[in-house]
Order: C-alpha cells, then structure tokens, then sequence
C-alpha cells in the first residue's frame, strides 16, 4: 500500500476529518506530522482574542506524530513560528512514499519541500488567490520568489476557481494540479438543530416571521464587520434582524454603534458543537470581507450546509464557485456599501426567497465534501 507523509502545523476542524477519512477507507498509508508541537492544542487566536480549545474531536482515527517545535515564537503567524530541526528525518524514517505540505510559509515546511524534492513526489496544499494582487515592483519580486518556491513541488492540489488560477499564474500547468474542494462536514451543519435554533432567536427577542441576518467570524478589519452593520441600519425599517456571532478586536466598536438598536444582537464566540444552530437560527449568512488574505471563507460552505441562503463579497475567494446571483443568493463589490445595501435589500424582501434559496444551497454544497478530497489524493497517489 502506498504511503502519503502528510505536513501540518496543528489540527484543525476543516482537515482533520480528510485525515481521518483518508484512514478508514484504506487505499492508501497516511500519517500526519504535527509541526507546531502539543503546544498547538490550546492556542491563542489573536482574532478571537481567547485560548481555542475546539469542542469537537481533530485527533480521532488516524495516525499522527507531534513533531518538536523549537521556535522562540511558535505558530502560524509567521515564518520562523514553524521551525523542527528533526522534522526530515522523522518523515524519512516512515519511509513514505509521497508528501503532502499544506502551506508553504514556515521555516521547516519550506525546508522539508526543499530536503525531499527528487528524492520523493512533492504534493502541495494551500488556497491563496490572486485577488489581493497589486502591481509594483514588490509584486514583480514575489511572483519570481513564489515560482522559486513551487518549482520544489511536483503537484498541486487546488481548493477551488481563484485558486486554481493563483497556482498558474506561478508556474504550475494544469497537468500538474488536480481539483480537491475546500470543504466542512457538510453532514454535522446539516443535522437538524431546530429546536435550539428556535430557543437562540426566542432569547434574542426575533420572531418566527422575522427575517435574521448573520455574521460568524472574527470581528476584524479583513472581513469588514462595520461595513455590515453600516448596511444594514439604512434599510428601511422592519422585521430584519442583524446577529454578530463571533470576538474580535471591532467588537467594542460596533456594539457603540449599534447601542440602542434592538434589532442588533451580539453573542460572543461559539465553539463548533453550537455552530450548526447559529447558522440554522438565521435566514440569510453574509461575509463581506474586504481581506487582504480572506483566501476561501469556509463559513460559507458552513452556512451553504446548513441550507442558507448567502451575500458574499467579490474578494472573497469562494463566491466565484459557491454563490449563484439569483439562485443561492448573491455576490457585492467589496468595500462598496451601497452595493452590499442594494443586496441586502433584495435579499431580505422575501422570506420565501431566502428558503428557496437556502434550499439551493444545499444542492450546491452537497458536491463540495470531505469525500472529494480524499478521492483526489487517493487518484494521485496511486495513479
């Protein structure tokens, strides 16, 4: 049986499943090394501001092995946060067969790219795009250090349209990448979570008739909460409803300017148990992130799941692929408040639209699942 080294820095809800899955169909070895250490399972996020400690199982059935993290700083936050002087050799010592990096921005990701090319196939796993690109001369000097930096990987494997055309566009051609979705358990956001879903908007005063929109995230600059709630306190009035679910370092700021509005309502950060009913307590899921760097927006795919109707703005990279203007919802321009105003008018008209667009959701999510992945590193590996 073939034997995929797998190359991440910690356990996250979005991979750990792929891992797991890869295991328990067993048509190929895999075994996942840890490169941020045990360290990694309670870490500090500066968006949420809080220690993470996810609720729900990412160590669960398959193989893994921490490896030692000596950096002064340690994490993903920058390049010297990764840094695993024994990390070659412990992967040579399993003897695989292939490699699988995700992301190569950390000292020993590079450096492991870089150690094996030649000497084993190289696959790739990351979801940049090109949609925070800007001219200059700097832009001019990182093209030419990231196609340096993926001539040490062989294969590609691709999340979605804008990050398919990242990877061309810095040297892979197309025999050398292969489709594998950005995806979430697209079953656990499905579950029917109704009864608590109905007790969240009940607690927050909001009407079974009422419409209720949602933002889930980090309240930060990138995904532009203010601009949001900008928007939505110039619609006209009546029975539209506005939830921030999530921490951030905006928080202060938009709960100022929203003082006073009940139709405005602000719960702290949810851990990943109570998620699917955040997401089936509402009517319509926005992401208007202006970035730089809001590469996917897998809150998308969670919302899509959970059969809702979506706003999403043009810089974040899944709208091209999950949003149907007119059929699941719709797509604004980034940073452009009356475009967002315009939508959100649109959008929150009808309560029925908002279902049957959910419903659409739903038929379009159901392609983008953790099955996919695992088939195309499976085909990969084993062709």
């Amino acid at each position: 049986m073939k034997r995929l080294a797998i190359i991440t820095t910690h356990p996250i809800q979005y991979y750990a499943p792929v891992f797991r899955l890869l295991h328990q169909r067993g048509n190929i070895s895999v075994k996942v090394f840890y490169t941020w250490g045990d360290g990694a399972m309670q870490k500090h996020d500066p968006g949420f501001n809080r220690i993470i400690e996810w609720d729900i199982p990412l160590l669960d059935g398959y193989p893994y092995e921490w490896v030692v993290n000596t950096s002064t700083d340690p994490g993903s936050h920058h390049f010297k946060g990764i840094i695993n002087p024994a990390l070659n050799s412990q992967v040579a010592a399993w003897q695989p067969d292939a490699l699988l990096v995700f992301g190569w921005a950390y000292s020993s990701h590079l450096g492991v790219m870089r150690h094996f090319k030649n000497k084993l196939p190289v696959y790739f796993r990351g979801d940049s795009t090109l949609l925070d690109e800007r001219s200059g001369l700097k832009s001019a000097i990182r093209s030419l250090f990231l196609k340096w930096v993926y001539k040490h990987a062989d294969h590609a494997f691709y999340v979605g349209t804008n990050n398919r055309r990242y990877f061309e566009a810095y040297g892979f051609e197309l025999s050398r990448l292969t489709f594998a979705p950005h995806a979430v358990d697209n079953e656990r956001f499905a579950d029917n979570r109704t009864a608590g879903a109905l007790k969240l908007r009940h607690d927050l005063g909001i009407d079974a008739d009422d419409i209720l929109v949602l933002f889930a995230g980090k309240l930060e600059e990138k995904k532009s909460p203010g601009l949001l709630l900008n928007a939505f306190l110039n619609l006209p009035p009546g029975n539209v409803h506005l939830l921030f679910a999530g921490s951030g370092n905006l928080k202060q700021y938009l709960e100022d300017k929203a003082f006073g509005n009940k139709h405005v309502h602000f719960i702290d950060f949810q851990n990943q148990q109570q998620m699917p009913v955040i997401y089936q307590a509402c009517n319509l899921f926005c992401l208007p992130s202006k970035g730089p760097g809001e590469t996917w927006g897998l809150a998308v795919n969670e919302a899509m799941a959970g059969g809702k109707a979506v706003l999403v703005a043009d810089k974040v990279g899944c709208a091209i692929d999950l949003v149907k203007p007119g059929y699941n919802g719709y797509i604004f321009k980034s940073g452009d408040e009356n475009s967002l105003l315009t939508c959100l008018t649109e959008l929150t008209r009808s309560k029925k639209i908002l279902e049957k667009f959910g419903e659409n959701s739903g038929k379009i999510i159901a392609d983008w699942n953790f099955k996919k992945i695992a088939e195309a590193i499976e085909n990969k590996l084993t062709e």
